[in-house]
């Protein structure tokens, strides 16, 4: 039984870690090697379609308090599915790599001239997060994780089950209200986070990324 502090199981720190340098290196490190590439605009009549919605803004930033509850959460539920999880993330994040490196995209975004405080954080977003990496999106794919984290969790409330899972749509909503992403991104996150979390049982990813962890953890606990 693995030794646990007041956040999570010791044995979930070298998984977080993974995900988060995973994460980095998909996100941002992979541009280093796009940047003068050709980048594919996915932006269709169906987005186009779709309003400018800038309140909406509040729900994109406001997601990564929602990602830090629910992994938490994830990394709480019993070791076997725990690292089940996080395999899963890593696992995606991985595949996010790869389609940032051999297909880069774009979108088009509006140009905000509005003046409210809603038009001052869409101009702030434009300028903090560039128009690439968008397929697939990984704010989709991380607050579906979220959900993930909590179905079937029988020691969460069922309300906050709920609650988990509207919260995850308003945020795929959200990065097609602010434009930050169009529909192809938002199912293709959606999407990939099932299949990793159905994918790393199946083909016994899980099981080896198990043993990897705790093969780190050992190393660290022998240091300490």
């Amino acid at each position: 039984m693995p030794k646990k502090n007041p956040i999570m199981p010791r044995n979930m720190w070298v998984p977080i870690i993974l995900t988060l340098a995973c994460n980095t290196l998909a996100y941002y490190g992979t541009r280093l090697l796009t940047a003068d590439r050709p980048h594919h605009n996915l932006s269709n009549a169906f987005d186009d379609w779709i309003p400018l919605l800038p309140w909406t803004v509040v729900i994109y930033f406001g997601c990564y308090l929602f990602w830090m509850i629910n992994y938490v959460i994830g990394c709480r539920r019993d070791a076997k599915k725990a690292f089940r999880f996080m395999s899963a993330d890593f696992f995606a994040k991985l595949v996010c790599l790869l389609c940032f490196l051999l297909f880069p995209t774009t979108n088009t975004r509006p140009l905000i001239v509005g003046d409210s405080l809603w038009d001052g954080l869409m101009r702030l977003l434009y300028q903090v997060d560039a128009a690439d990496n968008l397929f697939p999106s990984i704010h989709c794919l991380t607050s579906c994780f979220c959900y993930i984290a909590v179905r079937g969790n029988e020691k969460i409330p069922q309300w906050y089950r709920v609650v988990s899972f509207w919260i995850a749509v308003s945020i795929y909503l959200s990065t097609l209200t602010t434009k930050q992403h169009v529909w192809y991104d938002v199912a293709a996150g959606v999407l990939l986070a099932e299949f990793s979390y159905w994918f790393v049982e199946k083909s016994g990813f899980a099981g080896v990324y198990t043993r990897v962890v705790m093969w780190i953890n050992q190393k660290i606990s022998r240091r300490n």
